[in-house]
């Protein structure tokens, strides 16, 4: 059974790309701060159908320095790692001429340094075998732009780099590298959008609709899958045709 590793995988998009690769027969490691009370439900009744398991390991994916002995602690208890799913972020908003030093720095280092360093550590053990699947969960405000996400647009077009360059680096022996750009969904992060925002992106999108958390859940499961073998380097937008 492989093994996949999500961050940030006990609630909004992460529990439901958790949840949909369990479906799909993987063996899913959610990584998080704290597991929440949504995601032990899921752990408590995967035991009673043929899903694939579910495991949590706290982590504080901030401390950069605990990266490395995961990673290793997680080889050593499950195997080799298949896929990791960087999906943990931050989406503190606010105005670049207001925000404080130590704002900006907590994003960059959830946001960019610590998938980056992650991604390292896992990526080591894929090039042993020779095989392996890597999904960055990017967002459309990478290269749109919104009012109030500077930073956090600057972490995710960070990302979409990363992505296009890492798949070159590894891709001559069999790892693929891919990155899931999402429109704005209903989820804990943009709870600040009042009703009146979310009627504004739902109008300009070509399907009059937002996307929900399975859609994106559903990329990441295609992207991992066989299906996606000959799929590197490459950014699937999944916003309901708010960026068409």
């Amino acid at each position: 059974m492989r093994n996949v590793i999500v961050t940030g995988g006990s609630r909004g998009i992460g529990l439901e790309i958790v949840r949909t690769l369990s479906g799909a027969g993987y063996s899913v490691i959610a990584v998080a701060r704290t597991e929440g009370d949504a995601l032990a439900t899921l752990i408590a009744g995967n035991g009673a159908n043929s899903h694939g398991p579910v495991h949590f390991r706290p982590c504080d994916l901030g401390e950069i320095a605990a990266l490395p002995e995961l990673v290793k602690s997680l080889r050593q208890e499950f195997g080799a790692i298949f896929g990791l799913v960087n999906n943990a972020g931050l989406g503190t908003p606010g105005v670049l001429a207001n925000m404080h030093d130590a704002q900006i720095e907590r994003l960059v280092r959830l946001n960019v340094l610590s998938p980056l360093t992650l991604t390292r550590h896992v990526v080591r053990s894929m090039l042993t075998v020779g095989d392996g699947r890597i999904v960055n969960v990017s967002s459309v405000v990478a290269f749109t732009g919104y009012f109030g996400l500077s930073v956090y647009s600057a972490t995710k077009a960070s990302l979409i780099g990363f992505t296009r360059s890492l798949a070159r680096e590894v891709g001559s022996v069999g790892i693929t590298v891919n990155a899931v750009a999402p429109g704005f969904v209903e989820t804990d992060m943009t709870q600040d959008l009042d009703e009146k925002q979310r009627d504004q992106i739902r109008r300009r999108s070509a399907l009059r609709r937002l996307p929900e958390v399975d859609d994106i859940a559903n990329a990441v499961e295609f992207l991992l899958s066989d299906k996606a073998r000959n799929i590197t380097g490459t950014v699937l937008t999944v916003d309901a045709g708010s960026t068409a």
